[in-house]
């Protein structure tokens, strides 16, 4: 083999060669990754403009989970059911600041999706048309404890996995990081295409172990048609609590291990009206095995159009075939409906009715437990200095009435404080200990 060597003076100028060479080549690859990288951030951006924070609507703005437009059009967002509850109005905020009410249209929540009419003129999201499989990258955006507008990475762990055996709906499970208050946000593929709806949370901590689940797009789609088209039927309550009859249940009874045992059959409920009773082993549902127990709310869901099903039932050994009515009965008129009566709201309260009892020196000697006052934080040894910010004198106390929630300036040997008492909130303000609000969290100390 010959070896060529560079003459010695030609060395400086191919170093200097080489040099340029590699340079060039980290020039090339640091803009290509910064492309990558803004290609990858853009999509991304743009979802989270879809996504908001879900509040309630009154003076409290308690946080209630995420949320995000929905469809090309825009015209409507969507949320979990388990986020609105049974609110009829809620307060959207989005990532530009921008505020409005949002009417519910429409809730299911068994199947746990709400639908939430909003101002038109934006672009939602729209679901993927890739075919999503085993390590699939996705992105999980919402306000995880109510860090707003945060964005998780994680794969799909998981296809097709039943979370609740009530619920006839089959999740992904994914492991980007999500956390209560992502109820609700999108789930999202590179594309920043809707891929579903973040919705539980395993084992039932509260808190993130790795294991996620969100509606898929496709089902979501389906369920939100048919909320704003009306043509959903919710899912039936039977008024029966059962069990599945696994290996041990059988050899004890003597059957095969498959079917429901019933436990408990409600009295008035459609099961108790089809015949059902505590100890029938429910095998069947309109020609349906349930070889698993969440496979009766898929067969329920199947036999609805029909508005009945037939039940197939072991009851001591003989079969049995139980029709089951699955029509949906107008609900009765209740007191308030007959009576043609409406309850009349209290006007005003006065502090003592509020649950406060002041010595002559305006300070606090009892609070009433499971009072407004209790509830607010207000404890006994507290002294009421001023109401809405106007200094009150001890004697005057006993005139004050509150019509809407008062700001009160209490004084205590541990300091002084605010307290927000509102004669008609909900009760589910934080306690007094010790004379203080314990973790409130509108208070930060600097």
């Amino acid at each position: 083999m010959t070896i060529r060597r560079i003459h010695p003076s030609l060395q400086p100028r191919a170093r200097r060669w080489l040099a340029e060479i590699l340079a060039g080549a980290f020039v090339l690859v640091t803009a290509l990754a910064t492309t990558q990288g803004r290609a990858a951030e853009v999509p991304l951006e743009a979802a989270m403009a879809t996504v908001f924070t879900v509040h309630s609507a009154d003076d409290a703005d308690t946080f209630l989970g995420s949320a995000f437009l929905w469809g090309a059009a825009g015209e409507v967002a969507v949320t979990n059911a388990h986020v609105v509850k049974e609110a009829a109005e809620v307060r959207l905020r989005d990532a530009a600041g921008h505020e409005e009410i949002a009417t519910v249209l429409a809730r299911d929540p068994v199947r746990d999706v709400a639908v939430l009419q909003v101002e038109p003129g934006r672009s939602g999201l729209t679901p993927s048309t890739a075919k999503l499989g085993l390590g699939a990258e996705v992105w999980a955006l919402g306000a995880p404890l109510g860090i707003e507008f945060s964005v998780t990475e994680g794969m799909i762990s998981a296809l097709n996995r039943q979370v609740d055996p009530a619920a006839p709906v089959l999740m992904l499970q994914h492991d980007a990081a999500v956390n209560p208050g992502s109820s609700g946000g999108p789930l999202v593929d590179d594309t920043g295409a809707l891929v579903g709806m973040n919705s539980q949370i395993a084992d039932g901590s509260r808190m993130f172990v790795g294991i996620a689940y969100a509606i898929p797009a496709a089902e979501l789609a389906r369920i939100v048609d048919g909320l704003i088209a009306e043509t959903l039927a919710p899912v039936p309550a039977l008024g029966l609590r059962a069990r599945p009859v696994d290996r041990q249940l059988a050899e004890v009874l003597g059957v095969a291990p498959t079917g429901l045992l019933v436990d408990e059959v409600e009295a008035g409920g459609l099961a108790e009206r089809a015949g059902l009773m505590a100890g029938d082993i429910l095998l069947a549902v309109g020609g349906r095995a349930l070889d698993h127990a969440g496979d009766l709310p898929f067969a329920l869901e199947a036999a609805q159009p029909a508005g009945q099903a037939d039940l197939a039932v072991m009851r001591t050994g003989r079969m049995l075939l139980l029709p089951l009515s699955l029509e949906v009965e107008e609900a009765a008129p209740t007191l308030r409906e007959v009576s043609g009566g409406v309850p009349q709201k209290v006007t005003s309260y006065t502090l003592a009715a509020l649950g406060l009892t002041l010595d002559a020196a305006g300070v606090i000697t009892d609070v009433t437990v499971n009072s407004p006052a209790n509830f607010a934080g207000l404890a006994a040894g507290d002294r009421i200095l001023a109401v809405n910010g106007q200094p009150v004198e001890p004697g005057d106390l006993a005139a004050v009435t509150l019509d809407a929630a008062a700001l009160f300036l209490l004084e205590n040997s541990a300091g002084t404080r605010h307290v927000l008492l509102d004669p008609y909130g909900q009760g589910t303000g934080l306690r007094a200990i010790g004379g203080a609000n314990v973790l409130d969290p509108d208070v930060v100390v600097f």
